[in-house]
């Protein structure tokens, strides 16, 4: 019987001849990712059991990307407390002010997070390095502090739930469309503690930026991990980032799955997800009427400098509608500054925009795009439960960079297709 992916990329971390799912495992950790919320709670524990010296200063990513520039008093001590931290115990891979980026698109940039990788992060969100073919999962501080002393966690062994994707896909669908219309057809807990391994013929055309963007989401279907086979696109990606070795693991022909689904890209429109659920889905043309107040382009999901031309495109000669704030997020300096090159960011600012430093600010309701009572948000971000990015009683809708740029300009949900 062969294995999965995500089952020989466990098993290599690990001194076991043979791996199941179910199975409770001992693995070592690659790399160890906290940020200015998380970490703090991670550093505490890890003091409190003694922790001298963290198990490789190499192998641990601290980024300040959630409430930076420091918001208020509680945010800037929180920093203080890692940035601290991080000078005590020489962490190699510390970022902060002009250097910070949105911790899920910074890592993949840096090369930091790799190929045949074990990555655990202290965000949800960091199923987003599966993309690179890596496992990579998010765990809570007190687990991350554990991995801080020892370089290991324990892991039970996901079941693989195999999507085929086929098809070509229609002008603006991309990857974060196919990933809303999986959610939406499997439910938020259809891969509940699984992996989600993405495969066939039209995730092979994907560039990265999409496969990013679905992995990024797999925590959204109740997953365990998402993960990509490695490939040439992989590797042309990898190759000019990567500063240690990777490997490139692929699933075997008599892999078990416990189950395999087929979708057809060819017949998607792009999808807008409704509150207050990333799985309430729908076609952009059964969207109806819904007037938005703001327009959010960026995060962890969708704040790409692929993401940025897109907008740029829509938005090109165009503005945002009277009543709409339309905030723009760059992903990472290095994005922000691709994207001033190329003349984007004038696009934005003469289409009405705010640009934003990099920051997971707004997405999480943190500061930068805070929603008051009863406003509506259409934002390129991964989750729109109920109070997600302000008041209890705001809405937010999920959808790709096209609809949110071609929202903005007509004021409503909007298909591109209409300007």
């Amino acid at each position: 019987m062969g294995y999965t992916i995500t089952e020989k990329i466990l098993m290599a971390h690990t001194d076991l001849k043979e791996i199941a799912p179910g199975r409770l495992i001992n693995a070592r950790v690659d790399i160890a990712l906290g940020n200015d919320i998380t970490a703090p709670i991670a550093i505490r524990e890890f003091r409190a059991a003694g922790g001298k010296k963290v198990f490789d200063r190499d192998r641990v990513a601290l980024v300040l990307d959630h409430f930076t520039p420091n918001k208020d008093i509680n945010s800037a001590q929180q920093c203080k407390t890692v940035r601290e931290f991080a000078v005590e115990h020489g962490i190699t891979h510390f970022y902060e002010g002009g250097q910070v980026g949105v911790e899920h698109a910074l890592l993949p940039e840096k090369g930091i997070v790799l190929p045949g990788d074990l990555v655990i992060g202290a965000d949800s969100h960091t199923c987003t390095y599966g993309a690179l073919g890596a496992f990579a999962t998010g765990v809570g501080s007190t687990d991350l502090a554990a991995v801080l002393l020892t370089g290991e966690l324990w892991f039970k062994v996901p079941e693989s739930i195999k999507f085929v994707v086929y098809g070509k896909p229609q002008k603006w669908v991309s990857g974060k469309d196919l990933i809303l219309h999986i959610i939406g057809r499997i439910g938020v807990d259809g891969a509940l503690y699984s992996a989600m391994e993405f495969t066939g013929e039209t995730i092979r055309a994907l560039p990265m930026a999409d496969r990013l963007s679905m992995a990024n989401m797999a925590i959204e279907a109740g997953a365990k991990n998402g993960i990509f086979p490695p490939d040439e696109i992989t590797r042309e990606y990898v190759k000019p980032r990567a500063k240690r070795p990777y490997a490139f693991y692929t699933s075997d022909p008599d892999a078990v799955y416990a189950q395999t689904i087929e979708i057809d890209a060819s017949r998607l429109e792009p999808q807008v997800a409704f509150p207050h659920l990333p799985s309430n889905v729908r076609a952009i043309s059964q969207a109806g009427e819904v007037k938005i107040d703001q327009s959010l382009i960026g995060s962890c999901t969708n704040g790409r400098i692929e993401d940025l031309r897109v907008a740029a495109g829509i938005l090109k000669g165009r503005k945002a509608a009277p009543h709409v704030r339309l905030i723009v997020v760059p992903a990472t300096p290095f994005i922000y500054r691709q994207a001033l090159q190329e003349g984007l960011l004038e696009i934005f600012m003469d289409a009405g925009a705010v640009i934003s430093p990099p920051s997971c600010g707004a997405c999480l309701g943190g500061h930068m795009g805070i929603l008051a009572e009863g406003e509506k948000s259409v934002a390129t971000t991964n989750r729109n439960f109920v109070g997600r990015m302000g008041h209890p009683r705001s809405e937010v809708y999920l959808a790709g960079t096209a609809v949110a740029a071609a929202s903005a300009v007509l004021g409503r949900i909007a298909s591109p297709d209409e300007i």
